[in-house]
Parts: C-alpha cells; sequence; structure tokens
C-alpha cells in the first residue's frame, strides 16, 4: 500500500498552508514526513534545505525538538503535569533550567488566554483549554515551523476559531511556517493556501 504516491509540495517560509482531504489520502503521512517523525521510502523530504532521509537519529531529535513545533487532535498532554509544566517540557528536555523557561511559559499562557489555569492539571480543563495549551507547547520553542493535525476537530466554533486565528497570527506576523491538516473547509480558508490531497497525490 502507497500513502502517497508521486508527490511533490513546496512550502515557503512564512506559508499557512491547510491539507484537505478524505481519510486514507495521506494528509497525516504527509504530516509524519514533514515533521521528520516517519521518513520516505523514497523520494526525498527537505526541511530548511536538509533531507530527512540523510541526517542521523540525533540530528533528527535536535531538528524536532528546536525547530519544529507539533500541535496534535488529541493535545498529548501529560496528566500528571500542570498546565505551565506541560508547556515547559519543550524547553526543559532541550536543557533549558525551569527558571528561565518561567517567562516563555507565562508569556504564551498569557497570549492563550490561560494564564489563570497555569497550575492547574489537564483533568482540569475544557477541550479548547488543552487544545491551547497544547498550540502554547508547540510555540514554546519558537519554532520556525508548526505541525498542526486537525487542531480544532475536538472544539466549538468559537475556541476554534481563536485557535485558527493564533496561527494565522504566527504566520504572517511572526514569520512562522504554518501546515495545519483538516477535514474542515471552514478551517481551511483561514490559511493562504489549500492544498488537497486524494490517494497519495495533490488533486
Amino acid at each position: 500500500m502507497v500513502a502517497l504516491d508521486g508527490l511533490t509540495a513546496r512550502i515557503e517560509k512564512g506559508e499557512f498552508v491547510a491539507v484537505m482531504g478524505p481519510s486514507g489520502s495521506g494528509k497525516s503521512t504527509l504530516l509524519h514526513l514533514a515533521g521528520g517523525l516517519d521518513l520516505p521510502t523514497s523520494g526525498t523530504v527537505r526541511l530548511e534545505g536538509q533531507a530527512t532521509s540523510e541526517m542521523s537519529d540525533d540530528a533528527l531529535t535536535h531538528l524536532r525538538r528546536r525547530r519544529i513545533g507539533f500541535v496534535f487532535q488529541f493535545f498529548n498532554l501529560i496528566p500528571t503535569l500542570r498546565v505551565a509544566e506541560n508547556v515547559a517540557l519543550p524547553l526543559l528536555l532541550d536543557g533549558a533550567r525551569q527558571g528561565d523557561a518561567r517567562g516563555r511559559v507565562d508569556a504564551l499562557l498569557d497570549r492563550v488566554g490561560l494564564a489563570p489555569r497555569r497550575e492547574h492539571f489537564p483533568d482540569e480543563l475544557s477541550g479548547g483549554e488543552m487544545q491551547r495549551v497544547a498550540v502554547a507547547r508547540a510555540l514554546v520553542i519558537d519554532p520556525a515551523i508548526v505541525l498542526a493535525d486537525e487542531p480544532t476537530g475536538n472544539l466549538d466554533s468559537e475556541t476554534g476559531r481563536g485557535i485558527l486565528e493564533l496561527l494565522r497570527d504566527v504566520a504572517s506576523r511572526e514569520g512562522r511556517t504554518i501546515v495545519m491538516v483538516t477535514h474542515d473547509a471552514g478551517a481551511a480558508a483561514f490559511a493562504g493556501r489549500t492544498m488537497r490531497l486524494k490517494d497519495g497525490r495533490v488533486a
């Protein structure tokens, strides 16, 4: 079975691209390849000019840890960590001291409207609040690239709109590259460009 079949695409720095297509069209595979989570069995994936298949495991880990922010559909928050600790985790894994990370974490929690919830655990949050924590965690490393897999799929329309406006803002004002997988045409409308996949190809 071929997940992506001869797909060629180029995404420029600072673009906000929505990837749409039916289930099984290769959207999640594309996101995993773009983030260096998977390697292509043929062809080449280049991130900032580097071919991922030519990078060592350590180099790929450093690239993901320092240059790419991931926003997952089901949040992937650590249930035993408080909100602020979840957001700080990528910085701490990269060797930052907790005190040094605090200012960055607090600024992002304020930006996503969750400063009053910094000491709460994930199970004390609503779905929308958990997704905002996930977005803050993705942005805490100042990533060049943000990869978002159905970031509004489990949210009400108002909360989802807030997430999409934030993603659009970090692309347009901060020059970050956003690649977002979505089934929602309304969500895709926030992007500057939509890429539609069908049977592993660009439709």
